[in-house]
């Protein structure tokens, strides 16, 4: 019975996204998930309070983006 409530509580866990938040991707990971929303030449990667700061290339401009704890991408104005 123990054992079914702790198995309970770790999948609980998982599915809030509690064990793997966004701030544990890799760099590459990370480039990866911002390549893949459309942008390129990532650079200047940062960690800030918001989130992970990083300069990239979309529609030929460069852009500033913030990509926050729960994994979202940001444009700075």
């Amino acid at each position: 019975m123990r054992t079914r409530n702790i198995s309970r509580t770790i999948v609980w866990l998982a599915l809030l996204g509690v064990l793997s938040p966004a701030h544990a991707l890799t760099q590459q990971e990370l480039i990866a998930k911002i390549e893949a929303a459309g942008y390129t030449q990532v650079s200047d990667i940062k960690s800030t309070p918001e989130g992970t700061a990083v300069k990239a290339i979309k529609n030929g401009k460069e852009v500033r983006l913030v990509v926050d704890s729960s994994g979202q991408i940001k444009e700075q104005k």
